[in-house]
């Protein structure tokens, strides 16, 4: 352990500090919590939901920024300790490995910066062409998107899914809400690619199958998004259950398509019709918000050729299962050969990868 160490660990939490701009988001915090306390701050509710919003987003990154900082200066007092002879070569390496461990996580966390990384995400997993191969290799993504979900303890329900004739699922619409759930799932979208001996085949041959994933954010009111009623085209259907079996007897579930884009959307996830049409209001919206977002990054990157090309919709990871095994992200050349514990939803490290890589690009 030396004094460059402490050097270096104290620049990066000053970059930090910069990046995250603590200052002025302490001073807002400041000035916006006097204004919750004056008279009339209710009278404009959306005023106030936005103050408090904005109150509760600075909250969180200054109480990351302290952790932050302060497991750096504790590591600096034990090394002053550890010179003088008052404290073991041990523990102070275990107060650096904890403060480089609380750097590295808000240095990743700090490439969640965009308004809507903070929102609630919306999954769309389609099978590929192959039938029950394709729709089997989807229905493995569902479950593994979900346990990532579930271990990152945010709330994971099924809003739509349509079920293969055979096995798996030709479509499934998931939501997934709690803390960056968009801002960490946007790095899933793309093409997913399966290479693997099929269960399905009685001559045990290789196939290669696809499923596409696309996330999108799901906006809240904070977001004006104008949707005028002559654009939309409803439909109602009967809620299906697994093996296409009806689980309702009344048309509670919604279709709802946008004309002037094309962009359908459906949901069953609540018991009555209202309640799956503001649903599936909500997602529309979102979906147009998310054109709009595309169609900005697709501009700022032609304007600077030496970034990072979005390709929407394109291959972006493959898995492996045979002949050898192994899942490599094609975006960052990030790969595991263990790949059982990535199918139960570790994916943290590929997500990682590749927003760490984005976020360098950016610069």
């Amino acid at each position: 352990m030396t004094q460059e160490n402490l050097k270096e660990i104290r620049e990066r939490v000053k970059h930090l500090n910069r990046f995250l701009h603590i200052e002025d988001r302490l001073a807002k915090t400041e000035s916006d919590k006097q204004l919750t306390l004056s008279p009339g701050f209710w009278d404009d509710n959306k005023r106030a939901t936005g103050i408090l919003k904005d109150i509760k987003v600075n909250k969180f990154w200054l109480d990351l920024y302290e952790r932050v900082y302060t497991a750096v200066e504790d590591f600096a007092v034990l090394f002053d300790f550890w010179k003088a002879g008052e404290a073991t070569e041990e523990e102070v390496q275990d107060g650096f490995n904890k403060a480089l461990k609380d750097v590295d996580e808000l240095e990743f966390k700090s490439t969640l910066n965009a308004p809507e990384d903070e929102m609630p995400a919306m999954m769309i997993i389609n099978s590929g062409a192959g039938g029950t191969e394709s729709q089997d290799w989807a229905e493995m993504l569902l479950r593994m998107y979900r346990m990532y979900g579930e271990k990152q303890g945010w709330t994971v329900s099924e809003v739509d899914t349509q079920y293969g004739d055979g096995a798996g699922v030709k479509q499934a619409t998931i939501e997934f809400s709690g803390e960056f759930s968009y801002g960490l799932l946007k790095a899933e979208s793309g093409v997913h690619r399966l290479v693997r001996i099929s269960p399905f085949d009685s001559n045990a041959r290789r196939h290669t199958s696809f499923a596409s994933v696309y996330v999108y954010p799901l906006v809240d009111d904070s977001i004006e998004i104008e949707v005028s009623p002559a654009d939309l085209e409803w439909e109602f259907y009967r809620s299906g259950g697994k093996g296409g079996q009806n689980v309702n007897k009344v048309e509670t579930a919604v279709r709802l398509k946008h004309k002037p884009t094309g962009i359908i959307v459906e949901c069953q996830q609540a018991r009555t019709q209202g309640e799956n049409r503001e649903k599936a209001l909500k997602m529309l919206k979102s979906r147009l918000y998310e054109e709009e977002l595309r169609r900005r990054e697709e501009l700022k990157n032609a304007a600077n050729s030496s970034k990072k090309k979005i390709e929407w919709g394109s291959q972006i990871r493959s898995y492996v299962f045979h002949p050898y095994k192994m899942i490599k992200d094609h975006r960052t050349g990030y790969e595991v050969g263990n790949v059982g514990p990535v199918m139960d939803g570790e994916i943290d490290d590929f997500i990682k990868a590749y927003l760490m890589s984005a976020g360098e690009l950016a610069e």
